[in-house]
């Protein structure tokens, strides 16, 4: 087909359908301009960067895919690079059919971003810039012409010390391009010849809820297929089967080792890598998929004793710190009312495990639905941030004695302690939850990975599990006598040490501030420290009020100009939306070794180098992802260790909502973060480091990984 393919371009340019283009400008050539672009201001020494030629074709024009079909080129890019620095492969976007008469080409029929990734040379010097050329060939057509063309495009990259801002212009565009390029999803392909036709049998969890009535393959190889002759689908209960007219690779009864390419599918585009071989179960005609609908077996009982096993260990986590004053007054304040603190106890227990079952059912529902999201999904929201932030403010306050809303911080929302502190209890317990829930606990993250490839109700079985792991730790405290009689008895003191623990609950304040100012941005900021302020107006008269009508005076205009504030302070954070901060979260900002924003084009770009590469899967409000940034990986030596193992970083930031990212945790069977993922010299598979890490356990995880195997001796 490669002939053919040169042999039309030929005719087409002899007949005067194209005119060849010879000497075109850098930016503008006939029917189409190209321009040179960078995600970032800057590049750091040893770390990769995101390059793309944008090519916008005049309307009616189209410019071709890596697979241009039956006709057509596509676009090639010759790098010119400062010495050391390193081209990887074009990141393809999915290609459009762009069927001629009785000819099915491939391509694109607006504009495109083709994005490279740049491997700069670890010795690249702060303060000097690159000079980088980028020779592009292209072929751009309309329905009767074709035109060849070049286009010599230059930029010049400053090397920066450390990971630079994305660039305002293109930096939010190449990183979308990055994100809808097709990408793995775990599917499970395998091809068989039957006479003149090829069936391509795809199956696999990310088709269990496909329609596939507009499922069409892209095959990377020309010689596959015989494209102009179409596609039929089939759908079966997790998966498709496609018929195709065999191409030239199967000439003379050969089969080819393997094939690679795109399936486009209810909108998504997903590569595939298939391999000569009997039907994967789940595809078509081959009924249900081994281990969907049946009997979860041992499996249930093994995830949920994970999950439970999980969820005690969730309080060690330096996620649960800042809720641990709530349970520390609700002990105290029932230190000689042993029977008292049992009540509570079995209410905070109901309170934890209905909002772990809450929060679970909400997960698996928006899954369903096709959300890209994951454990800890509610903190990506930067109104639930923000929100969060004012409870724990309006918490604060009431400990630090400036208004009052009954005797314990249970009481916390609509009077909840003046109703015996049960309601408190459950209060606070779902409160725990909310704050805890987005880091995960060792035990955790293969029970949710489970979990959530399960049905709906074997799910919740081990979220049920998870939320009384987490629950009983206080709860055998609660109900062990000989433990509650060693707790002081209540008394005068307890007001200092109701208004010491307020502070853990300002830190938490503060650090959701933090977390928003990494979503939303300087608005969202802004917002929220308004909000703030008028909650804390609010709270000032709300107790003035209360320490009036305790003197017998009146209080009901200041109770009113309260809740005036009070609105004032929700209406600032709920009115509006908030728009995503396109520039680098505070992760990719912290100081140590020097970290590159994750995809997975990059990362498979550097294992075909043969360098070790750690991924951290983190977020700004994950408290242990914060914590293991600033106590180890942050540390002078982890920095040395990466240089010496000529290691990379990449980080896979999921402050946001990101479907990249979150099918990277889908494929090593997780669902939140923290997740260290450490791919050795020349590895196939990556060894998951402890999610509480310490300068010395990442030193010796990166020396392991830069010893590269033997080479074969040589004859």
């Amino acid at each position: 087909m490669t002939l053919f393919r040169a042999l039309l371009i030929l005719i087409l340019l002899a007949l005067g359908w194209g005119t060849p283009v010879h000497a075109a400008p850098p930016l503008g050539t006939p029917h189409l301009t190209a321009i040179l672009a960078a995600q970032t201001v800057g590049a750091a020494p040893g770390s990769p960067i995101f390059l793309a030629v944008a090519l916008s074709p005049e309307k009616g024009w189209h410019t071709y895919w890596r697979n241009p079909g039956d006709a057509g080129e596509p676009t090639t890019i010759r790098w010119s690079l400062p010495s050391g620095w390193r081209a990887g492969d074009i990141v393809w976007p999915a290609p459009r059919r762009l069927p001629v008469g009785p000819i099915m080409n491939f391509g694109y029929d607006g504009p495109v971003l083709l994005v490279t990734p740049i491997f700069t040379s670890p010795q690249a010097r702060p303060g000097d810039r690159a000079a980088i050329t980028a020779n592009v060939d292209y072929l751009v057509c309309a329905e009767t012409q074709c035109v060849p063309g070049s286009a010599a495009l230059k930029i010049d990259i400053p090397v920066v010390a450390a990971a630079p801002p994305l660039d305002p212009r293109w930096g939010g565009p190449i990183a979308d391009a990055l994100a809808a390029a097709p990408k793995p999803a775990g599917l499970t392909a395998t091809y068989q010849r039957k006479g003149a036709v090829v069936t391509l049998a795809i199956a696999g969890s990310a088709l269990s809820r496909t329609r596939g009535s507009d499922a069409y393959f892209y095959p990377f190889d020309d010689a596959f297929i015989d494209l102009d002759k179409g596609q039929s689908v089939e759908v079966g209960p997790e998966g498709l089967t496609l018929s195709m007219a065999s191409g030239p690779a199967f000439a003379a009864g050969a089969t080819p080792a393997q094939s690679a390419g795109v399936l486009e599918v209810d909108g998504k585009a997903i590569e595939v890598d298939a391999a000569p071989g009997a039907p994967p179960s789940g595809a078509a005609g081959l009924g249900p998929p081994a281990g969907r609908g049946g009997s979860p077996g041992k499996g249930l009982g093994v995830a949920m004793a994970l999950a439970f096993a999980g969820g005690v260990l969730l309080n060690l986590m330096p996620c649960v710190f800042p809720i641990l004053s709530m349970k520390a007054i609700a002990l105290v304040s029932h230190g000689a009312n042993p029977s008292g603190a049992r009540r509570e106890a079995l209410a905070f227990v109901a309170g934890v495990v209905a909002s772990f079952l809450a929060l679970a059912g909400a997960l698996i529902a928006a899954r369903a639905g096709g959300a890209a999201i994951g454990w800890g999904f509610q903190l990506q929201s930067p109104l639930i941030v923000a929100l969060l932030a004012l409870v724990f403010l309006a918490a604060a306050l009431n400990l630090s004695g400036l208004y009052e809303v009954g005797a314990s911080l249970q009481g916390l929302g609509s009077g909840l302690a003046r109703r015996g502190g049960v309601m408190g209890s459950v209060f606070t317990g779902a409160l725990a939850v909310v704050v805890a829930a987005p880091c995960t606990a060792p035990f955790m993250g293969p029970a949710l990975g489970y979990a959530l490839t399960q049905p709906t109700l074997v799910a919740l079985a081990v979220f049920f599990a998870l939320g009384l792991g987490f629950a009983a730790p206080f709860a055998v405290l609660c109900f062990t006598p000989a433990l509650i009689h060693l707790l002081p008895r209540p008394g005068a003191w307890m007001t200092t040490v109701r208004n010491i623990l307020a502070f853990p609950l300002y830190a938490s304040a503060a650090w959701l501030v933090w977390v928003l100012a990494q979503q939303a941005g300087p608005d969202g900021l802004a917002r929220l420290l308004a909000a703030m302020v008028a909650l804390g107006a609010a709270a000032w008269i709300f107790g003035l009020a209360q320490r009036r009508a305790a003197a017998g005076g009146r209080s009901a205009s200041l109770s009113v100009l309260a809740a005036l504030s009070m609105a004032l302070s929700v209406g600032l954070v709920a009115g509006r939306g908030y728009a995503s901060e396109p520039s680098p979260s505070g992760v990719l900002r912290a100081s140590g070794p020097v970290a590159a924003p994750f995809s997975p084009q990059i990362l498979a770009a550097l294992r075909a180098q043969g360098r070790p590469v750690l991924v951290n899967f983190t977020a700004a409000w994950c408290v242990t992802c914060q914590v293991n940034q600033r106590l180890a990986l942050s540390s002078p030596a982890v920095a040395a260790a990466f240089r010496k193992a000529d290691a990379a970083y990449l980080v896979a930031d999921w402050t946001n909502r990101d479907a990249s990212i979150a099918k990277a945790l889908a494929d090593q069977g997780r669902v939140g973060v923290p997740l260290y993922l450490l791919y050795a010299a020349r590895a196939d598979f990556p060894v998951t480091l402890p999610q509480l890490l310490t300068p010395g356990i990442v030193v010796a995880a990166l020396k392991r990984a830069a010893i590269r195997p033997a080479e074969p001796a040589a004859k």
